[in-house]
């Protein structure tokens, strides 16, 4: 049986190597576009923000400290599906680095649209609204998968969710606000987090 120590520095690389590209792109849109705060959305949502990510980084930086403190829901994977998710995971790392050089000065912590936001069609844009979404989620699932733990696979689930049915309805509604016309084609031509199959008229 191979060791779990190979798939635990997998792991912590590929959370880091997320980490520093998501961390040094937000902290440049910061710079150029302003910030606003999280509590402008209002104490529920930062409250349901935090009932997911709480747990879900928990059980990342438990993982990564010792692996032991995970082993109350470790899965039986066979090696090769955690070597996929090692594969997948780092084939996200190209996938962050394009969605946010693609979204630049427009990237928020928040629902709400900051006074310089343009709206942002190329890139990853071009075919989905929500690209960041679906690449950290593939992230999340993938480090679940590499860890072979389903408590990681399935909070990161539950936050995809959460974010579909709660987040995305209130940042669409704010560009749709901020656009107009503008976005209300642009969803025409687009999938929320896949590209649309075929375009509506």
């Amino acid at each position: 049986m191979i060791s779990d120590q190979p798939f635990r520095w997998f792991f912590i690389a590929i959370f880091l190597g997320a980490i520093f590209i998501s961390s040094y792109f937000r902290r440049r849109a910061r710079q150029v576009g302003g910030t606003i705060p999280r509590a402008s959305e209002g104490g529920r949502s930062v409250f349901l923000r935090l009932l997911v990510a709480a747990p879900l980084y928990l059980s990342f930086f438990a993982y990564m400290l010792n692996p032991r403190w995970m082993e109350w829901s470790s899965l039986s994977l066979p090696t090769w599906l955690r070597w996929v998710g090692v594969v997948a995971g780092l084939g996200t790392l190209p996938m962050i680095y394009w969605v946010m050089i693609s979204i630049g000065k427009n990237v928020s912590e928040t629902v709400r649209t900051k006074e310089g936001h343009t709206l942002v069609s190329h890139g990853p844009y071009r075919w989905i609204r929500h690209p960041l979404y679906t690449v950290a989620t593939l992230t999340f699932v993938s480090l679940g998968v590499v860890a072979s733990n389903w408590f990681i696979m399935a909070i990161a689930l539950v936050a995809f969710l959460g974010i579909a049915i709660f987040v995305v309805p209130k940042e669409e509604n704010e560009l749709v606000h901020k656009f107009g016309a503008a976005y209300q084609e642009y969803q025409l031509r687009t999938g929320k987090f896949t590209p649309r199959r075929r375009q509506v008229r």
